[in-house]
């Protein structure tokens, strides 16, 4: 149950184009009262507005009250189908109303709709805790529990009934009343924390601008890049300048192609700096954070943070993440050096007389990769137009997994830029719906992800709902020229989401709690990160990677260059990310509520861990939106690297039986895809793979072993 709750609230994320003229008068005109009646009970955007949204929630809550009560007040001895199945099924007005709700807050924030969100959120998060505190409910779960053995459960069944009363005790449901008070003025602070520090990412980000007047500073830019920054000016009323933002598509290029250094180190000490000064200052409502946390997991019978948030994954325990960062951290670092070394060599040929910075890593990496490999991005860049992309990850889609995407170009959208597809399997019947919506917006935060408007799951008379499914990127923007033109990283990016979209799109679970990504954090990124590989294998690029003016499919030669550098600037890659996984962890392990001054915590994980001067973590505490903007991923961003131990043994045994081979491809469908969480991870790894995974594999992955 609050799994279901959480997940809704954590990865919903993208955003309507509201109707704000529409007024409300009663709960009959509320469209998320009302049945749906759009293709696939695709939400109808064009009829929502800010009005709908604290009815809906009001009544939602209510009725899921009213159904938590009845569930409570059935006279007949708790079975499966009249308590974890009821639970699971309740609440089917409040999730219509939050899966659009969070997607909007993430992708088109507004006044109106922060503020629909400072009311929504406290009482969101405390009927989330009457729930799961509720004992008189929690007694009927346990009784379920204490009994599991006397009964012959499905596999799925009996995974409910464990998870359920897993989710009971680690949000409370064994406190006593004084106890469990507290625990809910917790949850609300923390919940009023995390607004506030996500509005602060996005003001500050938005507020940022590199403003340039003089065009031979803009030396090394594309021009398709040169073109968005004019247009970026002009929008903001500057003539006859550039502006430069701290959204990946403007920010990137900047640092890994302007020559000009002064230009690249304000634009650098712009990005570390967010969110760290003035009205936007995130280090104080961090510090708040971190000593709620600590409260939280100290009370629930914890040690730190950390512990709390492992024990319930596969990790199961700080140490065993930790250990893994660490074999992953030696010779990461042991490369960076290596790389350091390569750029420093550069500078001295050229007469720089300066030593790498943090703010020259991107620029001369990207000259090493010249140098050593003949390979220029900009010119790979003009073979990854957007659209190109898009059809190569769904040809991959449909030569794995039998799936056909058809664009839908009248049905509800949230956005004009969205664009939406009917899914359907090798028989023509309908799979999914799925949405992508690919480029920046100042109302949108930064970053790319997945989730669902609706889930998947079958009803008690065998009916099998399917799910409507959405990617959201920030990719770089076509101009009045060229098409977007996509980067290496934009191009993983988008296979890497749809993987997570794959996850969604193709589940066969047959409960709510159990579809799509509700597996544990630690998994959820294996059928993303597994699909990456595809982009650069050489079979399907030949597929899909063609030249944007002549299309003209991408030569031998240059397939053969991307292949030979496939692991360059792995040191780099593997540091920030490792590093950063490290900094949240010991984020995690603080077990004091004393006050921490952020900048200096940072500073001694840094030295402690020996990070190289020229590298910095991938995310600084300030914007690290991923432990700090919810609960999502605190003390776990280490479950990117976690998974890849997964995903780089995974496709190994696709390398070894062909990238398309269909019993490999069916048996990770099969096993990973369609299970959802309806059995152990591990045991479904190993149901596909057919062997427990070789953390080698990681490193061989990304050329560090």
């Amino acid at each position: 149950m609050k799994q279901k709750l959480l997940t809704i609230a954590a990865s919903a994320c993208a955003i309507v184009a509201l109707n704000t003229s529409c007024q409300v008068d009663s709960k009959t005109s509320n469209p998320f009262i009302e049945e749906y009646t759009t293709p696939y009970e695709i939400p109808p955007f064009e009829e929502i507005a800010y009005e709908h949204y604290l009815p809906a929630f009001n009544e939602g809550i209510k009725q899921q009250k009213a159904e938590i009560q009845a569930i409570i007040n059935n006279p007949e001895t708790p079975t499966f189908e009249n308590t974890i199945l009821a639970m699971d099924m309740s609440g089917e007005l409040l999730e219509k109303v939050a899966m659009v709700f969070f997607a909007l807050t993430e992708s088109n924030s507004s006044p109106e709709m922060i503020q629909i969100s400072e009311e929504v959120m406290p009482l969101y998060s405390q009927h989330s805790d009457e729930i799961m505190m509720n004992d008189s409910l929690f007694q009927r779960v346990k009784y379920l529990y204490d009994r599991i053995d006397s009964v012959e459960y499905t596999t799925a069944q009996r995974r409910c009934i464990e998870d359920s009363y897993k989710s009971f005790t680690r949000n409370g449901a064994l406190l006593n009343a004084e106890q469990k008070e507290e625990l809910m003025k917790l949850n609300l602070a923390l919940t009023d924390l995390h607004l506030k520090y996500n509005k602060n990412i996005l003001t500050a980000t938005n507020a940022f601008e590199l403003v340039v007047t003089d065009s031979t500073q803009l030396a090394g830019l594309s021009a398709s890049n040169i073109a968005v920054a004019a247009e970026e000016a002009a929008k903001r009323g500057h003539n006859n300048a550039w502006v430069f933002t701290l959204h990946a598509p403007s920010r990137l290029p900047l640092l890994q192609f302007a020559d000009n250094r002064d230009l690249r180190k304000q634009m650098y000490e712009g990005y570390i700096t967010l969110a760290s000064k003035d009205s936007t200052d995130n280090k104080p409502i961090i510090k708040e954070i971190v000593k709620n946390r600590v409260k939280k997991a100290n009370l629930l019978g914890y040690n730190s943070y950390a512990d709390y948030m492992t024990e319930n994954v596969m990790a199961k325990t700080v140490e065993n993440a930790e250990n893994l960062l660490m074999k992953i951290w030696e010779p990461a670092v042991k490369r960076v050096k290596e790389e350091v070394a390569e750029m420093q060599a550069i500078v001295d040929a050229e007469g720089g007389n300066f030593k790498i910075a943090p703010w020259d890593y991107y620029y001369y990496a990207e000259k090493v990769r010249k140098q050593k490999y003949d390979l220029d991005e900009n010119v790979v860049r003009e073979y990854f137009a957007c659209d190109s992309v898009l059809k190569g990850v769904f040809h991959m889609a449909n030569r794995l997994y039998g799936i056909t995407f058809t664009e839908m170009p009248d049905a509800p959208k949230y956005h004009n830029e969205v664009k939406v597809y009917d899914v359907t399997d090798q028989n023509g019947e309908h799979v999914a719906v799925f949405m992508t919506d690919y480029f920046p917006r100042e109302s949108k935060r930064q970053g790319a992800w997945m989730s669902e408007f609706k889930g998947s799951y079958i009803k008690d008379d065998g009916t099998k709902v399917r799910p409507v499914i959405y990617n959201v990127g920030n990719f770089s923007k076509p101009t009045a020229e060229t098409p977007s033109l996509l980067t290496l990283d934009e191009v993983e990016t988008m296979f890497h989401e749809f993987g997570h979209g794959l996850h969604g799109m193709l589940s066969r679970a047959q409960y709510k709690a159990q579809s799509g990504t509700n597996v544990d954090r630690d998994f959820v990124e294996l059928p993303s990160q597994i699909h990456e590989h595809w982009a650069m294998e050489p079979e399907l690029i030949k597929v899909y990677a063609r030249h944007y003016k002549t299309g003209e499919v991408m030569p031998d030669e240059l397939i053969a260059k991307l292949q030979a550098s496939s692991t360059h600037n792995q040191g780099f890659a593997t540091t920030e990310l490792a590093g950063a996984a490290l900094l949240d962890l010991q984020w995690g392990k603080i077990n004091s509520t004393d006050d921490v001054d952020v900048e200096a915590f940072e500073k001694m994980v840094a030295e402690k861990l020996g990070l190289p001067a020229e590298v910095q973590f991938r995310y600084r505490s300030t914007y690290f939106k991923h432990i700090f903007g919810s609960d999502g991923y605190a003390a776990g961003y280490y479950t990117y690297l976690w998974a890849e131990v997964l995903d780089a043994d995974g496709f190994e045994l696709f390398k070894e039986k062909g990238i398309f081979d269909p019993e490999t491809a069916k048996a990770f469908k099969e096993n990973v895809l369609e299970m959802g969480g309806s059995e152990d991870p591990m045991k479904l790894y190993i149901k596909f793979r057919g062997q427990e995974p070789n953390p080698d594999a990681l490193l061989r992955n990304r050329g560090l072993k």
